[in-house]
């Protein structure tokens, strides 16, 4: 034990070098802090390029390395002993020598020895204490002040708060024999949503919305016209969506919605860069393909299969209208179920094949209110079943840019007769990150809106053709606020080809926090 405590107190020439550092200023902060993540224990002092034996450091640094192993040196190969030490470096080469020898005392096994040893390593302690304390003190303010930052930030200690402000400035031209006529005027309207998202396992998720808005539908040219984050509540602030999520295995994930259940949250929709009503297409149709909406309700239960690095993925869902109501129940009123297969053969290329059974008693909602009236009620509002098939894909042309695109038909039938319609819709779209600036993007969206190509009610039947032109461009003020002026173009509005074009202009401004 006496050699134990003469190694110990060879510390003394390395710690009084760093006092001297310490007492003289050098021991400030540095452009570029090293952090010990950064440290790498050595195990002969031989490895560190920049000790000579000449160094007066070296037969030290030599003795610790060699009995203890407890001095850090540089992932290069260095210990870098003749220049000043940030507060890290320092407390890396004291505090974990010291704790290193104190462990090597406390596992002598001789009481009495250990007991002197020890009174020399506290002595060594007690002469530095003043730097030590020192160094300590700024540690723990900048813990203190780092867990103050961190708690102000958190909503809570178990959940997660997000927020979403829309202002939206909108305005309708053209097309003089529209719905809105010559009297629609500019309007300023908003939306805004807070997310409540908390965990009891790390494998789960319960997610709460939040949400009032004032923006309502516009239908100049049907529902051709509206906007993409449309919605009126008179800014009540309304328990918009309530869903728990969880994973019975690896790849297999469960969502059971009870409020607000949108099956374009739980899938995908193969339109990365336009998906978001926030940030995405400023139209409803060019979000994504309407059978996503079409499985939209109150409340549902979606499985999925796979994950990011899955080449297949899997999903199905049953959703209800009405799963509130005690006289339809989850399953006697409004409902759809649905199904959807993914491949990826390639990291640029994903392709998907959904399929939905949609009932409808009042016979409305079989395109999710993105085409024309006669594609929401071909059968004038009588109840009817509904027959959805869809293939959709997205491709990565570069890092930047994704081209994306969907088809659609609708076999309609209608309950208690033999009356029949079909539907169909397509869209493709071109999103371009990084326009102009860093973060900033470029959207173009053409296609054509549900339309009834084929009704045994002829007078339901659409006889034109209508096509949608949207362009957008997207800047990014900073990482919570973006601007999106985008303008939507309708030709032939209602796939009616005697119809004027139909300009819906708007100014979204975004902020998340």
């Amino acid at each position: 034990m006496a050699k134990l405590l003469l190694n110990v107190l060879k510390l003394s020439p390395v710690v009084l070098a760093a006092t001297f550092f310490v007492s003289n200023g050098a021991f400030a902060a540095e452009q570029k802090m090293t952090s010990v993540d950064e440290l790498a224990q050595v195990t002969s002092v031989d490895s560190l390029s920049d000790i000579q034996p000449s160094h007066w450091a070296f037969q030290s640094v030599k003795s610790l390395v060699e009995r203890y192993g407890c001095v850090a040196g540089y992932p290069d190969g260095t210990y870098r002993g003749n220049r000043s030490m940030t507060r890290y470096e320092f407390a890396a080469l004291l505090n974990g020598c010291l704790d290193r020898i104190t462990q090597l005392i406390a596992a002598s096994g001789n009481t009495s020895t250990s007991t002197t040893d020890m009174a020399a390593v506290n002595k060594l302690r007690e002469e530095f204490g003043a730097e030590l304390a020192t160094l300590r003190g700024k540690v723990d303010g900048l813990d203190y002040r780092v867990a103050e930052l961190e708690g102000a930030n958190k909503f809570s200690k178990t959940a997660k708060l997000k927020g979403e402000a829309i202002f939206a400035v909108s305005d309708v031209f053209g097309g003089e024999d529209t719905n809105a006529g010559d009297s629609f005027d500019p309007i300023l309207t908003n939306r805004v949503r807070l997310g409540i998202t908390s965990s009891f396992t790390g494998k789960d998720k319960l997610s709460l919305r939040l949400q009032a808005r004032n923006t309502p539908k516009i239908k100049a040219g049907g529902n051709m016209t509206r906007l993409g984050f449309d919605g009126d509540n008179g800014n009540d602030v309304e328990i918009d969506e309530l869903n728990y999520t969880f994973k019975p295995s690896k790849k297999l994930s469960v969502k059971i919605d009870a409020i607000g259940a949108e099956m374009q949250g739980n899938v995908n929709t193969f339109n990365p860069v336009l998906k978001s009503s926030g940030s995405g297409a400023i139209s409803r149709y060019g979000r994504f393909n309407p059978i996503y909406r079409v499985a939209n309700g109150q409340g549902a239960v979606t499985a999925k299969y796979g994950d990011k690095k899955s080449k297949f993925g899997l999903a199905a869902g049953y959703v209800s209208n009405n799963s509130d109501d005690t006289s339809t129940g989850i399953f006697n009123g409004d409902n759809t179920f649905f199904g959807q297969v993914e491949f990826k053969p390639s990291k640029k290329l994903n392709l998907g094949v959904a399929y939905a059974r949609a009932y409808r008693a009042g016979g409305s909602g079989f395109t999710g209110s993105t085409g024309s009236s006669n594609a929401d009620k071909p059968f004038s509002g009588a109840a009817g079943n509904a027959d959805i098939y869809s293939v959709q894909a997205s491709y990565k042309l570069n890092k930047k840019a994704t081209l994306a695109a969907w088809y659609g038909m609708a076999d309609v039938d209608a309950q208690g007769s033999n009356d029949s319609a079909d539907i169909n819709y397509w869209a493709a779209t071109l999103g371009i990150k990084d326009v102009g600036a860093r973060g900033n993007t470029l959207g173009i969206i053409f296609g054509q809106p549900p339309k009834v190509t084929d009704n045994t009610i002829t007078a339901n039947e659409d006889g034109g053709t209508s096509y949608h032109l949207e362009g957008l461009y997207k800047m990014k003020v900073n990482d919570r606020i973006t601007v999106t002026p985008g303008i939507l173009a309708i030709f032939n509005p209602e796939h009616d080809n005697s119809r004027d074009t139909v300009f819906v202009g708007t100014v979204r401004t975004t902020f998340k926090f």
